[in-house]
């Protein structure tokens, strides 16, 4: 398939999201929601913050509107704590069922991430939600893949046009002439590398259903979740399969300005 007839994964402007068309759906598609963070977050480091719950929900709900979706695709982390859901991240998750699938009428599609560990148990027999391994899966007619991107993708996503992952929460650093700098959330999208993710999935790459696909990184829907900087040296991805299966990649900010090659930024 020509690359300039691939299905679209497009940005919204300002936002942490993307939309994407499944044919008879259109999709609005995020990652690292981590609901109840700022329970874990007094937990593991004891830090104290009010509670962010119904601003991240209202967020999501009039990014659903406004981008008139039909379904809200997580890229994994939905929630926040690695193990069981309880406390505040349980009644977060289910306000936010209640909003997404009760009140606002589309279903949910979750490529289960490395902090979804409980949602099975919580979400699994739920109406309205489909909830993916933690190797992802494929949308509509294939040619979209998702998954969280903490593991290797099933062999079967390589197959696709686009794959869209969350988990590095992408960000980048840019400093000034005078050694001030900021740091901005970031998309990073590019080629992968064929030979690299066969042998990550352990499969021949000759008999690869090898699709060319191009990789979109979402970054954290949680503006309190952290993120990786992808131009810093030494700083580390966190995918198994990033940065070595990267052909080539460009960074770009939530406002769509276009930094060019992530590692030269």
């Amino acid at each position: 398939m020509d690359r300039g007839s691939r299905p679209r994964v497009e940005p919204v402007p300002d936002a942490p999201a993307a939309t994407v068309d499944l044919g008879e759906q259109r999709g609005l598609v995020v990652g690292d929601y981590h609901a109840g963070i700022e329970a874990g977050l007094r937990y593991e480091r004891g830090v104290e913050l009010p509670s962010d719950a119904s601003a991240r929900r209202q967020r999501l709900l009039d990014l659903l509107e406004t981008e008139r979706a039909d379904r809200l695709i997580v890229l994994g982390d939905l929630g926040h704590r690695i193990g069981s859901v309880e406390g505040a991240e349980r009644e977060e998750l289910d306000a936010l069922y209640s909003a997404v699938v009760e009140d606002f009428g589309i279903g949910i599609t979750v490529a289960l991430g490395n902090h979804d560990g409980g949602l099975d148990e919580l979400w699994g027999n739920r109406a309205g939600v489909d909830l993916l391994p933690q190797s992802g899966g494929l949308l509509g007619d294939g040619t979209v893949a998702v998954c969280h991107g903490h593991t290797w993708p099933a062999p079967e996503l390589l197959s696709a046009d686009v794959i869209c992952m969350a988990h590095e929460h992408p960000t980048v650093k840019l400093q000034d002439s005078v050694g001030g700098y900021r740091t901005e959330t970031a998309w990073l999208r590019g080629r992968l590398d064929p030979e690299v993710l066969a042998a990550g999935v352990d499969a021949d790459p000759d008999s690869l259903a090898w699709g060319d696909p191009e990789l979109v990184v979402v970054p954290a829907f949680n503006h309190r979740s952290g993120g990786t900087w992808i131009n810093v040296e030494g700083e580390g991805f966190l995918s198994p399969f990033l940065p070595e299966g990267l052909i080539d990649a460009d960074c770009y900010l939530l406002d769509g300005t276009r930094l060019g090659a992530y590692d030269s930024v």
